[in-house]
Formats: C-alpha cells, sequence, structure tokens
C-alpha cells in the first residue's frame, strides 16, 4: 500500500504491489493471466469479445486450473464467432462455467483472481484476443486487495452481479446465434501476390508481396553477376512457386522448363503460372503420364516421365533457356540428377524448404553454393505468410503397469482401446471444437496406423462418427490423391500416415497435426508441421497435438520448434524458457506441454550427449555442404548453426576437432595447438570483447603500454578504467588462471609483458603467427568469430548481462579480481581490492548436502530476493558487514539445481536490507548462527526469468 500508492521509497515485498501490464518485448497481459491463473483459486473473466486464438494461448493454463473458473461474455455487436462460443463450451466441458450476460451492451474487459490473501484484478483495455493479450498497444492495471478492504468488497460485489445476470453457454444458444450470424466487418491487408478469402485473385496480373520483391531481387543479382544458377529456400507456404512465376516473367524466357516429382503439383503450378503470366492456354504443356506436349513455350514435366532416357533423348539439351525444379533437395535421386545433367539452360532455379538432406547430398553444389535468399519457418510465421500454429505437448497414455509408450512398446499396446481413449480426449480438449476436423496423424509404423484407422471408425467425436484412412508408402500415388481429395472436401476427418506426407503435399485446409511418433530427426518435424501451415479460407490456425512418451530423442522436439540448431543446452533451456514464459512466438503462435511431457522432455536434454562428436561432424557436414569448404567458426554464426564456443572448446581447439572427425587435417606443430586451446577456452569464451580486442591490436603489429592499452578498449568502446586493464592483460598471459590451470595448458598465453612494461605478443605466439598462414587464419577467425559472439550475447558495457549464464570462474575475471578463485568462493565471497562480491545461489539443493547448507533462499518478487549467509556468520563477521553497509557491490547469480551445470542466471546488481541475525539447524539438531536478509535488485529482474524459477519446468 504505501510502496504502490505513497511513497515508491518505502521498503516492502511487491508481490501485491499495483502494477501496469502493457504488451511489450519483456511482458504481456498473456504472461500475467498465466500468471494469475497459477497463484489463485477461482477466477472471473468479464469480457466483450472472446476470439479463438486467445483461449488456444491459455488452454493449458485452463486444463491444470484446479479451482472454480468462470468466463462471463456476450454476444456484443456479433464480433464473437460461433467457432469462439463453441471453444467456450468445450472449456465447460473441463470445469470452466462458461456463461452469457444479459446486457445488450456488454463491453468490460475485467479478469479477477481469488487466493488465499484476498483477490487480484486486471483491469483496462483488453479484450480475451490474442491480439489484446500479446501484441496489441493496451493499458491495463493490476491491483490487489486483503479479504478485509472494501477493495475486495466491490470486486466480491461486482463478481456476483456478473453471475446474477447471467445464464450458462449452451449448444441449443449457438446453433441459433450460428444460424444468423455474419461476422463483422473487417478491415484487411492487402498483400499482392496472394489469394483474397474467397480463393480468386487479388488482381489479374499478380504483383509480388514483400517477401517475393526481397527475393526477386536477389535472384536477378545473381544473374547480373553472370551466375547461371541459383537456390532458393522458402518455408513450406510462402507461396513459391508465385515466386519462380514472377522470376520467369521478369527473365521472359523463350522456352521454360518446370520440373517436380508429382504430377498435382505440376496441374496446381500450370495455374498459378498461367495467372502470373497472363499467357494463353496454348502456351502450357504437360509431360506426364500420357500427356506429351512438349513442344509448348512452358513445359512442365514430372521427374519420373522427364528422367527416362528415351524422352531425355528426344529433347535437345539447349531446349529451354530457364529451367526451373520444385522441391529441389530431391535432386540428389537418380532421375533428377539424369536430367539436370542433360540440360544446357542458361538459368536453373532450384527451389526448397528444406535443403539440408541426411543421404550425403549436397544440393548447395549443384547450385554452385549460390543462395541468394532464404525464409525459414519463424521469419514466415512473422510476416504472416502462413497460418499460425498452436503446438500442444502431451504426455502420451501411462498404462496400468506403469509404463507409457517407447521405442520398443509392443504394437498391441500402440492400438490398445485405452490409448484411443487418451488420444480421443486430447483431441477433444486441444481440437478446435468449433470447426470440422482436417488432420493428419502421423504413427511409427505401418500396423499401427491400420489399426488405429479401423478403431477411430468406430467412434465418435463430438458427437459424430470419424472418418479416417490409413495410408503408407504402399499405396499407390493414384490411391494418396484420391484420399487428399476426400479430405480436402471433408469426406474425411483424419488421413493416418507413416512414411509419406512429409512434403510435397499441398492440403491447405489441413487444421490439425497429430503426432503420435517419436521425434527422430528436427528436419522431419518441420515438415510434418509444415503440412498444416499454409493458409487457407475460413482457416484461423493450425493445432499441433505431440503425444510425448518415454523417448530418448525428446530433446530432439525443442531444437525443431525453436529452429536451434546450437547443440547448446543453455541456449535450448533458454529457448524453452522464453517460448513456455512469454507465450507466443513468431507470428503468435505458441507452444506449450504438459507438466509430464515437460519432465520428459528436459529428462531427455538432461541426458542426450548434445555436443557429442557424432553430432558434431554431422553439423560440421551439413555447414561444409553449404559452403563448399571446410567451414569456419564464423561460418557457424552466419548460418546459425553449431555454437561455435561448443566447437571450439570440445577437444581443445577447432582445427583438433576437424583432425579427430577425419574432416580435415591441420598440419599445426603441437604448441600451435597448444596457443589455440588457450585461445579457445580462455578468449573466445571470455565473455567479454575486451582481451579480443586488445589481441587483435597487437596481431596486426602494435604493442602498448598500460595507457595505450586502455586508450584500444576505449577506442572500442568498451569500459577502460585501471582496473580492467589490469585483469585484462592478466587474462591474455594466464597470470589470472591457477597453476593447475597454467600446467594443464602447458604453454604460455599469447601476450606477453616486457621488464619495460610494454604489453606485446608472446616471442612464440608472434613467431607462429608471422611464418604459418595456416595457424594465422585459425587465430583470425576465433578473434573475429569471439567479437561478433560476445557483442550479439552481451552488454559490453556492463561486466554482466542479466539473464546470461556465468561460472564462478566468469565471476572472477569479470570483476577483475587478479586471479581466478573459483573454488574458494563457497557460495558468495568478499573481494576488498575490487570492492566486489559474487553471490551463487542453487535453489534446490541435492539431498546429499549437509544441514548448514540447506538454505532457504528465494526468489520473492522481480525485485526481491532472500538470502542467508554462509553458517557460523554473525553480523559482526567481516563478510557481513561488508554486505550490510554496502561497502561491496552485490552481483547475484542462481541456477535451479545442479543438473544445470556449472553456469548460473546472472539476476542483477543488489543491496541488502532487513537484515537479521537468525539460526538454522545444524547436523546434530544444534542451531548454529547465520544473518539472513533481503536482497533488492536495482532494476527488475526479467518476468519470464523470474517465472522459470517458479515453475516445474527444467525440475
Amino acid at each position: 500500500m504505501g510502496f504502490g500508492y505513497l511513497d515508491r521509497k518505502v521498503e516492502s515485498p511487491r508481490v501485491f504491489h499495483p502494477q501496469l501490464v502493457l504488451n511489450t518485448a519483456n511482458d504481456s497481459m498473456l504472461r500475467a493471466l498465466r500468471h494469475e491463473l497459477r497463484q489463485s483459486s477461482s477466477f472471473t473473466f468479464s469480457v466483450a469479445f472472446v476470439s479463438t486464438r486467445a483461449i488456444a494461448l491459455l488452454k493449458q493454463e485452463l486444463i491444470d486450473f484446479q479451482g472454480v473458473g468462470r468466463i462471463v461474455t456476450s454476444n456484443y455487436l456479433g464480433f464473437n464467432s460461433p467457432q469462439a462460443f463453441a471453444e467456450l463450451l468445450n472449456l465447460q466441458h473441463m470445469g470452466v462455467d462458461i456463461r452469457l450476460h444479459n446486457e445488450t451492451a456488454f463491453h468490460p474487459k475485467g479478469y479477477v483472481f481469488q487466493h488465499t490473501d484476498g483477490v487480484t484484478a486486471i483491469l483496462g483495455s483488453s479484450n480475451l484476443t490474442e491480439g489484446a493479450l500479446a501484441r496489441n498497444h493496451e493499458w491495463n492495471l493490476r491491483v490487489s486487495a486483503t479479504r478485509e478492504s472494501d477493495l475486495y468488497a466491490q470486486f466480491r460485489n461486482l463478481t456476483d452481479d456478473e453471475l446474477f445476470n447471467s445464464s450458462p453457454l449452451t449448444q441449443e444458444w449457438i446453433d441459433e446465434y450460428a444460424k444468423d450470424y455474419s461476422p463483422p466487418p473487417t478491415r484487411t491487408l492487402k498483400i499482392a501476390g496472394d489469394r483474397q478469402p474467397t480463393g480468386s485473385l487479388l488482381e489479374d496480373l499478380i504483383t509480388p508481396n514483400t517477401m517475393q520483391v526481397d527475393a526477386l531481387k536477389a535472384i536477378a543479382s545473381v544473374r547480373e553477376s553472370g551466375k547461371d544458377r541459383a537456390l532458393i529456400i522458402s518455408a513450406t507456404g510462402t507461396g513459391k512457386t508465385i515466386l519462380s512465376a514472377l522470376d520467369v516473367r521478369a527473365v521472359d524466357p523463350k522456352r521454360m522448363l518446370f520440373v517436380a516429382h508429382r504430377e498435382q503439383i505440376l496441374d496446381r503450378a500450370i495455374t498459378e503460372f498461367q495467372h502470373v503470366l497472363d499467357a494463353p492456354p496454348s502456351d502450357f504443356g504437360k509431360l506426364a503420364g500420357n500427356s506429351r506436349q512438349i513442344d509448348r513455350r512452358y513445359v512442365f514435366a514430372t521427374v519420373q516421365t522427364l528422367s527416362q532416357q528415351h524422352v531425355l533423348d528426344g529433347l535437345d539439351p539447349a531446349a529451354f533457356d530457364y529451367v526451373l525444379i520444385d522441391e529441389v533437395h530431391r535432386a540428389g535421386a537418380s532421375s533428377f540428377a539424369r536430367v539436370l545433367a542433360h540440360f544446357k539452360s542458361a538459368f536453373l532455379l532450384g527451389m526448397t524448404a528444406t535443403p539440408e538432406r541426411t543421404d550425403g547430398q549436397n544440393i548447395f553444389e549443384i547450385f554452385d553454393y549460390n543462395v541468394p535468399y532464404e525464409i525459414r519457418l519463424n521469419s514466415a510465421l512473422e510476416l504472416d505468410m502462413l497460418a499460425p500454429f498452436h503446438y500442444y505437448g502431451v504426455a502420451d497414455i501411462t498404462f496400468e503397469d506403469g509404463l507409457t509408450t517407447s521405442e520398443v512398446t509392443p504394437l498391441q499396446r500402440l492400438v490398445a482401446a485405452e490409448r484411443v481413449d487418451h488420444v480421443l480426449n486430447a483431441i477433444k480438449t486441444y481440437g478446435q471444437a468449433g470447426i470440422a476436423p482436417r488432420g493428419l496423424i502421423f504413427c511409427s509404423r505401418k500396423e499401427e496406423a491400420h489399426a488405429l484407422s479401423r478403431l477411430l471408425n468406430s467412434r465418435t467425436l463430438r458427437g459424430k462418427p470419424l472418418r479416417t484412412v490409413a495410408l503408407t508408402g504402399d499405396d499407390s500415388i493414384e490411391q494418396r490423391e484420391w484420399v487428399i481429395d476426400q479430405l480436402e472436401a471433408g469426406m474425411l476427418d483424419y488421413v493416418l500416415s507413416v512414411d509419406i506426407f512429409n512434403e510435397g503435399v499441398d492440403i491447405p485446409t489441413i487444421n490439425q497435426v497429430i503426432m503420435l511418433r517419436q521425434t527422430q530427426s528436427s528436419i522431419v518435424f518441420v515438415q510434418q508441421l509444415g503440412r498444416g501451415l499454409r493458409k487457407s479460407p475460413g482457416k484461423e490456425y493450425l493445432v499441433v497435438i505431440d503425444f510425448i512418451g518415454n523417448y530418448t530423442n525428446n530433446y530432439l522436439i525443442p531444437i525443431a520448434l525453436f529452429g536451434d540448431d546450437s547443440l547448446n543446452k543453455e541456449s535450448l533451456r533458454k529457448n524453452l524458457i522464453s517460448a513456455e514464459e512469454s507465450g507466443v512466438l513468431a507470428g503468435l503462435s505458441s507452444v506449450r506441454f504438459d507438466r509430464i511431457a515437460q519432465e520428459r522432455i528436459l529428462r531427455s536434454l538432461h541426458t542426450v550427449k548434445l555436443d557429442s562428436l557424432p553430432n558434431l561432424k554431422t553439423a560440421i557436414e551439413a555447414v561444409r555442404r553449404r559452403v563448399g569448404r571446410t567451414p569456419l567458426l564464423s561460418d557457424f554464426l552466419r548460418f546459425e548453426s553449431v555454437d561455435p564456443v561448443v566447437l571450439a572448446t570440445k577437444v581443445g581447439n577447432y582445427p583438433e576437432l576437424l583432425a579427430k572427425l577425419k574432416i580435415a587435417d591441420h598440419g599445426l606443430s603441437a604448441r600451435s595447438l597448444l596457443a589455440l586451446t588457450v585461445l579457445s577456452k580462455e578468449l573466445l569464451n571470455a565473455k567479454r570483447p575486451h582481451e579480443l580486442i586488445l589481441l587483435r591490436h597487437l596481431l596486426a603489429g602494435g604493442s602498448a603500454d598500460v595507457t595505450g592499452v586502455a586508450k584500444v578498449l576505449a577506442d572500442a568502446g568498451l569500459p577502460a578504467s585501471e582496473t580492467i586493464v589490469g585483469s585484462v592483460i592478466r587474462s591474455l598471459t594466464l597470470e589470472f588462471n591457477t597453476a593447475s590451470e597454467r600446467t594443464s595448458y602447458g604453454i604460455e598465453g599469447p601476450v606477453e609483458v616486457t621488464g619495460a612494461g610494454l604489453v606485446q605478443l608472446a616471442s612464440e605466439f608472434a613467431s607462429s603467427y608471422a611464418s604459418s598462414t595456416r595457424f594465422r587464419a585459425e587465430v583470425d577467425d576465433a578473434v573475429e568469430t569471439g567479437l561478433t559472439l560476445t557483442k550479439s550475447r552481451f552488454d559490453v558495457t556492463m561486466p554482466f548481462t542479466p539473464g546470461r549464464q556465468y561460472s564462478r570462474k566468469d565471476a572472477s575475471r569479470l570483476l577483475s579480481w587478479s586471479s581466478n578463485m573459483y573454488s574458494t568462493i563457497y557460495g558468495y565471497r568478499v573481494d576488498k581490492k575490487t570492492r566486489t562480491c559474487p553471490i551463487f545461489v542453487t535453489l534446490h539443493k541435492s539431498d546429499e548436502i549437509s544441514a548448514t547448507t540447506a538454505y532457504e533462499d528465494e526468489l520473492l518478487d522481480t525485485r526481491t530476493f532472500r538470502w542467508y549467509t554462509r553458517s557460523n556468520r554473525t553480523l559482526a563477521s567481516d563478510e557481513v558487514r561488508a554486505i550490510v553497509e554496502s561497502s561491496v557491490d552485490l552481483h547475484v547469480f542462481v541456477k535451479k539445481n545442479d543438473a544445470e551445470g556449472t553456469g548460473f542466471y546472472y539476476l542483477g546488481q543488489a543491496r541488502s536490507s532487513d537484515v537479521e541475525q537468525t539460526t538454522m539447524s545444524a547436523e546434530k539438531g544444534d542451531r548454529v548462527p547465520v544473518v539472513r536478509m533481503l536482497l533488492k535488485f536495482e532494476a527488475p529482474i526479467d518476468a519470464a526469468l523470474f517465472d522459470y524459477f517458479h515453475t516445474d519446468l527444467t525440475d
């Protein structure tokens, strides 16, 4: 009360302080609602407008909610669609009371939460729509009141009135509402080159959209530079065919050949090319099946027909001056290879969503490594080029004997009646209630697909008999196309598939993708997800339900969802935290896991060795195919692949790793390799650029005294105090390191200080750098990569960046201590020389620790941490007095448990408050002295990080 309304200098925990809730980069109304749902015992939402996508964003919290929940809305202005009411009714089946208010002009936007201590309400401008919860410019105020307050009584009366003046939502009411419903007029943004909701083209002559304009310029620049081929990487559903047609229109070739692997693709492409090129039908011919229209200006051919030797023999290699290959990642196949070898066109364009292959074929080489344009899934979602998706990671069934699905689960269990029940319950819970399902179900084996299809066809979904078909690689192309047509026409609900439909299938109306198998490849995962991302009239979003069993490969799920190929567990965990707690991904898509599925994924992530040598070799080979040579560390940054720090520190240094994996010999001396190991482990991973900036200066032939070093750093825009300068020099000479570290390296640092006080390259390092071209290239690559890394990941003006992870050694270095004191920090350490004190806290202690180290440390709110000193300390202890009297700068680092390794999340700089002498239990039940205090952060910690420390996400 005092802090929030009277004096913001008042010291108090701020758990219930009044707060503005805005949609910003670090916070949102969605996050606030999720937080309150986790804390409350009951809730009432009173909102005029509700959207299906907003319900999808909150669905997991509403499913998990154990108390009494109520949502009150109305049909005011006809905003709420029948589908939105159907979703609300589905929530009613899960225990949420859904009511229609009697007021005709119903326009509130209020969210009220009851909890043990009282009430919290969020009032303002946000309706229950996805934009209002996560993206729009909204003003909302969160206030709290105790049970004894007048405000509590007012909210209680208000929610009671909402109940009294409303009635339960029913299916009968929705049916009547739907009969006369017409959606309110909306303003739509015209995007050239796209289709209108009716399916008609926007213009007779299509003009390119934003993505296509950029891509066309990039392709044109390839041609202008004299190159005769290019590869376009564009996510499924982003308009690759229209893009290629627009480029053909720009080039205006005498003759064009379009090659694909399925006739259905050709038919669709011919239609789209006719619209774009505005050419008569007589200009277009097809070479497929019984059709042999090879004399037309624009020929569309299946590779199966075209690659037949007698067909190729009948075609002049120079017959077409523009050749276009769709789904070009298949070009490694012998049929495509024959076609590419036969024709000598003026320009060759390849298009694919997934150029990465697992069979060793190099698609990039075919196109001379020319990739002028690339748009991956996240960018396409952000540009609203694809339908958004809501992914739900759901635990697969646990059988009566406690087992769940795994790689070795027998077929009879996969198709047991109780598993069918489990699957259907999840579809009812997470699927769109107001939309007829059109889904793909990916199974683990053919027998499972056929058996599940038969079982599902004997069941109902929302009162209607299910209609499913199983398709596998055993079925003919004609059978597959007939089934697709049936699904598109609404004659089928689901197609169960095993080894088909990963790619090359265009079914825009797909609104559900269900995964009933383990994820064995992140590439295949994205391909299967992509089947449902095409936009279609009436399709608001895609639902993805992933049934997660005890699979060893569960760690691949976050890799696939976030496109994180870093092989860095910190990066993956950070993405997982961000997506779970911020609530939305690009384009307002979302990723949610139920509790058991979370545990299974994170258990897999904890146990897997992401940076195993086979994984690293696969990643290095992938980038080598991309660039056409042995990749540099900087290449992995450029293509957002493996974290260069992982590559450079796995076995000492990067050249040694390449040699160990038999990818490339380094030809370096043993001493040069030791020098690169020092550079990799001490400087590339220093988490500040200072050492690398100075080293780069010295490599260029310079030397400097202490004043000159300070100038080099300052000229680079870096802090350059006397203390920092001394720390940087000690790092480069290895004086900072412990004796055991220096012994293990077996070599001096890359820099030395002369008797005259000059800082220069160490003589052996300088000699190797001058005489060995390979050593010089490796050093330069490591230095430039390290600088790019540190500047992108860390605030270079501060010792630590909130939200990043640091070890005790990192803290010793970045606080400019004279040496690495990692082994003696013991939770915290006061350094009198630098007047600093890092505090390291593990929140969930191991069961094996002693009673005198089992502290009850706790993050109370985003500004306050309750912390205990070491045992047997009093207010008279020197280290405690330094902390209490604020004579040292306090830096707080926290991790949840020891499973997170040596890294601690930096929460920020703090000062002590509310200090008190107390006691804690000792080994034999005795009480020993300890000092307890509150640490107040100078700036609130990131909301996602706060939520992370208060959830089971990585336990």
